[in-house]
């Protein structure tokens, strides 16, 4: 799995492209079945927006894409909360995925052990 980080009116320097990839890479280990995570990362030059820093973020998957933005008034907390808000879209879109059939496993195997705790 490949991490790409890009910038827009920013220069990307190693430690702030070192934390994406650090702050990502736990947002993979949740799913196996991601591809590819492209960071955008960018700065709004207008002095009255609040919220100049966004980070943004795609993440390619065998049988989906999720996207996600996030603005805050420095890099490394928009990557923050960018990278709370990909984990919790990829443990729902895993969920998705996964359907009903891991719940009912469970359940026939919960079913199973109490049928036979009884006898």
């Amino acid at each position: 799995m490949h991490i790409y980080v890009n910038g827009r009116n920013i220069e990307i320097t190693e430690a702030i492209k070192a934390y994406v990839k650090e702050k990502m890479g736990k947002v993979a280990n949740h799913y196996d079945q991601i591809q590819g995570i492209e960071v955008v990362l960018s700065v709004i030059k207008n002095p009255s927006a609040s919220g100049k820093h966004v980070a943004e973020v795609t993440c390619k998957m065998n049988t989906g894409v999720v996207r996600c933005e996030e603005a805050a008034d420095s890099m490394y907390e928009s990557i923050d909360l960018l990278a709370d808000k990909l984990g919790r879209q990829v443990q729902k879109f895993k969920d998705k995925t996964l359907g009903s059939d891991k719940a009912s496993i469970r359940l026939e195997n919960l079913v199973e052990e109490t049928e036979e705790a009884e006898e």
